[in-house]
Order: structure tokens, then sequence, then C-alpha cells
């Protein structure tokens, strides 16, 4: 029976992929990943040199049965997405229920994610995270879906682009301005940074830097948290 092994990969500083995840990818006979311009920098630094598939958000039931293939014929195959552990806003639930739908071993080799990092050096004392990914870009449904996890005991865990992050946080601000809030922006990369703060506090400080740059991990506690 051959294996689909599920990689976490760099989020950003490529020292970050673990010595299991690399070997995995030096013995394995295809590399599925969402870009593979991102993940043959990641093989070409690791030395390696692996046929690719392409297996994005926009083709994955295509590509799984391409991926399904290669396992029935006895080949273990990897998948990769552009950045952190596959299926948290990436692409790879479809190919591994697939697979797993197909009799094959599924297995996870764990590695970097944003949340986790996020979480570990947040300072939150919550005891329940809700992973929410992106929001909608529509404000009225962004609004909704913020009073719906403001609401609740949880923290909750967005990611967001620059060119967004205001917004979203001008809203988190609007509803609760005093919530405990923490943002990764670049995080593992060069600039790497954390800001800490309320809600208010937080989009005061980005406000003042004029244009946004870098991608952005935002955690916001839950109301009955205790952030002091």
């Amino acid at each position: 029976m051959a294996t689909l092994y599920i990689i976490g990969t760099p989020i950003g500083n490529l020292g970050d992929i673990s010595f299991r995840a690399a070997e995995i990818l030096k013995s394995v006979s295809l590399v599925a990943c969402e870009d593979t311009r991102r993940t043959l920098k990641l093989l070409s630094h690791l030395g390696l040199r692996v046929k690719m598939l392409s297996c994005r958000a926009q083709n994955e039931d295509r590509a799984a049965l391409k991926v399904i293939e290669a396992l029935d014929q006895g080949l273990d195959v990897a998948y990769c997405s552009d950045a952190g552990t596959p299926a948290l806003s990436d692409p790879g639930a479809a190919l591994a229920r697939a697979a797993a739908r197909a009799a094959h071993k599924v297995i996870p080799i764990p590695g970097p994610s944003a949340f986790a990092a996020l979480l570990s050096v947040s300072g939150a004392r919550d005891k329940t995270v809700v992973f929410e990914g992106f929001l909608s870009p529509k404000p009225g449904k962004r609004r909704a879906r913020l009073r719906e996890l403001l609401a609740m005991d949880a923290a909750s865990v967005i990611y967001e682009s620059p060119f967004r992050v205001l917004k979203l946080l001008a809203d988190i601000a609007e509803i609760d301005n005093s919530r405990y809030t923490c943002i990764g922006r670049e995080m593992t990369k060069v600039h790497e940074e954390y800001i800490r703060g309320s809600a208010a506090e937080v989009l005061a400080e980005l406000t003042a830097r004029g244009e946004q740059i870098g991608e952005f991990s935002v955690l916001i506690s839950g109301k009955q948290a205790d952030s002091g």
C-alpha cells in the first residue's frame, strides 16, 4: 500500500523545514503542490530533484485523480501547500479525503503553521481557540462574522492580507475596542514582528505607519479571557 504524506513546510524561513520532512521529500516519487514554483524553491534549497504535480484549489479534485493513479501504482506521494500546514486555509483536504477513500495511507508530517506560531507568542490565555482563516472580503459579511466570533468565549485566529488588515482591525475595534489582540506580521521572515494590545491600540499603531507590508495573522482573545 502506497502512502500520501501531508507535509508542513516553512511559512517564510526555509530553515524551518524539519529533518523528517526533508527525508520524506527525498524518498517520494512525486510531490503534489499548490504552486510548483514555490515548492521548487524549497526542493532546490534541499538539493532535491523530484517530479512535481500542480494541485491547487482550482484543480484539486482533478489533480487528486492523478495522485491516486500514482498511489495505485505503488508510488509514495508528498503534498505541500505554498507555506505552512496543508488544509489550514490552504488546499489539501480534498486530496487527503480522496486518497483515504481509495484505501491508501494518509500520513501527516507535522511542521510550521502560522496559526500555531502566533498562538505560542500571543500571550493570550484562552483555553479554546477558533481557527477562522480568511474572512469574507465583503464588508457586511465580514462584520457579521466578526460579531459572532467576538461574542464567543473562545479566541479567534484570522488571516488577512496587507490590503484589508486595517479594515479588519477597524471592524474589531468598533465591536469591542478593548479586546486583547495580537498581530503577527511576516512571521519567521527578516522583518518579523508582533504587535500586542487592545484592538484600538493595534489599529492606531498600524495606521500610523501608512502602507502595510507583508501577510498578517491576527489573534483576538475571547470575551471572558483574562488578558491582564
